[in-house]
């Protein structure tokens, strides 16, 4: 199952529209501030499909039922651009675990790339909740390749992909190879194409250079 949030008017659509922005870019605090911006409008929706159970508040005047999270949630992140977005998630989902991967691409002479996984970080996924979180969805590579990183510790019982802008090619390479899993991809905008570089377009250009400024 795909959702989209640009497809229904919403402060977030106001983020997305800064975040494309060339002019707006130049400002590298705001950019990142966005990001995280949509990170929490991706939590806030993604918590309305979570497990939730009844508990017992003590407040000064009583006790009120309360409904909490019953989900034990991870949060995975694909370093470097989806740090800001991260923050964003852990300011809703604030008891969360954490995980993070470090992912890039390796380019051939003829241009094509290949995703290449250095490292990882992450507690035991088992029958929980996980998120991953990836600013932009492109080839869809980086997430399959983080999945099954993932998988080694564990099998969740779901697993929410969250990606600010994604591309219908992305999520038809995550969709074929990803049988099998419990899987829901969000996005705040989806995008109709890749370049010959494999760059959304339009897009925004690199999410994470945006964010942390160039790597060499």
């Amino acid at each position: 199952m795909i959702h989209i949030l640009e497809q229904q008017d919403s402060p977030t659509s106001v983020y997305i529209s800064q975040i494309r922005d060339k002019e707006i870019q130049k400002d590298s605090m705001r950019f990142r501030t966005n990001i995280t911006r949509i990170g929490q409008a991706l939590a806030m929706e993604i918590g309305k499909t979570l497990n939730y159970k009844t508990i017992e508040t003590t407040t000064p005047l009583g006790i009120a039922k309360s409904r909490v999270i019953s989900d034990q949630i991870v949060i995975a992140s694909i370093l470097r651009a989806a740090i800001p977005m991260h923050q964003g998630f852990l300011n809703i989902f604030d008891n969360a675990e954490n995980a993070f991967l470090s992912e890039y691409r390796s380019y051939n002479p003829d241009n094509t790339f290949e995703i290449k996984f250095e490292y990882m970080s992450s507690p035991s996924i088992n029958g929980k909740t996980l998120i991953i979180a990836d600013p932009m969805l492109a080839t869809g590579q980086s997430i399959v390749t983080a999945i099954n990183g993932l998988l080694q510790n564990g099998t969740p019982q779901k697993i929410h992909i969250a990606s600010i802008i994604a591309s219908k090619q992305g999520i038809e390479h995550i969709e074929t190879n990803t049988q099998g899993l419990n899987i829901e991809i969000w996005t705040a905008a989806l995008d109709p194409i890749l370049n010959a570089h494999g760059y959304i377009v339009p897009g925004l250009g690199d999410a994470g250079d945006l964010c942390f400024g160039q790597k060499l």
